[in-house]
């Protein structure tokens, strides 16, 4: 079995910075990618941003130059650092890891008011 914890949601202001992270355990014996989706009220899910086992990164569009997305392969934990946070933000953040097969975090909610 493998677990994803994870932690760093909240409520911010517009213009606030959060810090999602998500530790990987159980039975790990290596991961692939690893990243973040996203889903708002009344919204589909979305990928928000992606690592690779190399540390190559894909963002969305929405969210570039604003988010940062890192690992550690050590830690089994993928982070995501979220500054100039605006209200269409808002969403509950999972995070996934391609063992494979694809393993989801339990979600964590993210408001941002304006």
């Amino acid at each position: 079995q493998v677990q994803l914890v994870e932690s760093g949601g909240g409520l911010v202001q517009a213009g606030g910075s959060l810090r999602l992270s998500c530790a990987a355990s159980g039975s790990i014996f290596s991961i692939n990618d690893m990243g973040w989706y996203r889903q708002a009220p009344g919204k589909q899910r979305e990928l928000v941003a992606a690592i690779t086992t190399s540390g190559s990164t894909n963002y969305a569009g929405s969210v570039k130059g604003r988010f940062t997305i890192s690992r550690d392969n050590a830690k089994n934990t993928v982070y995501l650092q979220m500054n100039v946070l605006k209200p269409e933000d808002t969403a509950v953040y999972y995070c996934y890891i391609v063992r494979p097969p694809v393993y989801w975090g339990q979600g964590t909610q993210v408001t941002v008011s304006s």
